[in-house]
């Protein structure tokens, strides 16, 4: 805090971008990459949950628009919110960040890495989520372990 001239405290916080007050490195409110890997969290979760964008906007009280642009990472969510959207979606908070890693120990900036990202991006789709769930209701390994290599055969072939 600074004196000013009449002897009043004054806030050294009060402009826009690089103003005194402001911390290095945060002057940026654009989506990062893990906004959007979170964002597409909570998308797989809710197809999971079997919930549309509508009805996820209505229990968070914002519109399904809204919704749209935190799973695609438009916007980041604060705290705040991920906070309910892990109550609705009944998930702890740490589920949104699964696959994002940090490189630099717990101080570093989180890095969502391609593959952990790739993986995220198919759970979310509902082709994906419909091909893992009929998968895992198989039971015999044997007939698992064909499907596997059926896949594989025709990811060479293409």
């Amino acid at each position: 805090m600074a004196r000013g001239a009449t002897g009043t405290t004054k806030s050294r916080k009060t402009g826009p971008k690089g103003s005194p007050g402001m911390v290095t490195g945060a002057t940026t409110k654009e989506p990062q990459p893990v906004d959007r890997h979170v964002g597409s969290r909570v998308r797989m979760r809710r197809m999971m949950v079997g919930m549309s964008q509508e009805k996820l906007g209505e229990a968070c009280g914002i519109t399904f628009q809204q919704i749209q642009k935190y799973e695609k990472g438009t916007n980041r969510m604060g705290a705040s919110r991920l906070h309910h959207l892990a109550r609705v979606l009944d998930v702890p908070i740490e589920f949104f960040y699964e696959g994002a890693s940090s490189d630099q120990g717990s101080n570093g900036p989180i890095v969502v890495d391609g593959q952990s990202r790739s993986m995220t991006d198919f759970l979310a789709t509902s082709e994906g989520l419909g091909l893992v769930r009929a998968f895992t209701a198989i039971k015999d390994p044997k007939v698992r372990l064909r499907i596997v290599d059926l896949a594989k055969a025709v990811a060479l072939a293409e």
